[in-house]
């Protein structure tokens, strides 16, 4: 759809796009995450944004898009603080390495929401069953290139470390599920400690 030109409220109609789009992600969030709530729809989300289903249709071809979009969203924000941690830490591996995975580990632990959304309601719905693995496969090379960057040449290589990769970042999912949902006794800095143990095995030809 066409954005006419011009300012409104000191806005371009590019700034007011981009306004609209991060509202009705954050209201997707705040939609999907919802404990014992209705199921996430689009009418539910335009409702929570305040804004009609025109400017959803703006943004997204369907559902599915906007539940995506705030995947990747949570995706890139996790790549962010863990690369932030790693070139901010001071000291060795050792330090950097649980300095990232606390930063992994703390994005979906401090907004359980974030949790909820991208490990527990995005497993289950089998629209997104494909991109989802794709997104958790990228985590775990990510995983595998960083240990590569830290450890040097101790670090597994090739397919052994594409390998540890993908396990370490499924044992991390199944931490953090089973975190949100109850089921263990543990403090989020419990989980740190344990995915750290796990990370410093991708250093360990």
């Amino acid at each position: 759809m066409a954005v006419k030109a011009g300012r409104y409220r000191g806005q371009s109609a590019q700034e007011r796009v981009a306004a609209r789009r991060e509202q009705l992600v954050a209201a997707t969030l705040e939609v999907w995450a919802r404990v014992d709530g209705p199921p996430v729809t689009m009418t539910r989300i335009c409702a929570e944004a305040g804004l009609t289903e025109r400017y959803f249709y703006e943004q997204f071809a369907n559902l599915d898009e906007a539940l995506l979009a705030l995947l990747a969203e949570i995706t890139d924000e996790i790549r962010t603080v863990v690369d932030e941690a790693i070139t901010s830490t001071e000291g060795g591996p050792a330090e950097r390495v649980r300095a990232a995975v606390a930063a992994f580990v703390h994005v979906i632990t401090d907004d359980p929401r974030k949790g909820r959304v991208a490990i527990l309601r995005g497993a289950a719905r089998p629209t997104l069953s494909g991109r989802r693995s794709a997104m958790l496969r990228g985590f775990g090379a990510y995983a595998a290139s960083e240990a590569a960057a830290l450890y040097g040449t101790d670090a597994l290589e090739g397919r052994d470390g594409e390998l540890a990769g993908l396990m370490f970042i499924g044992g991390v999912e199944k931490l953090v599920s089973a975190w949100l949902e109850g089921s263990i006794d543990a403090e989020p800095d419990d989980i740190v400690d344990a995915a750290t143990r796990a990370f410093d095995r991708l250093g360990h030809n």
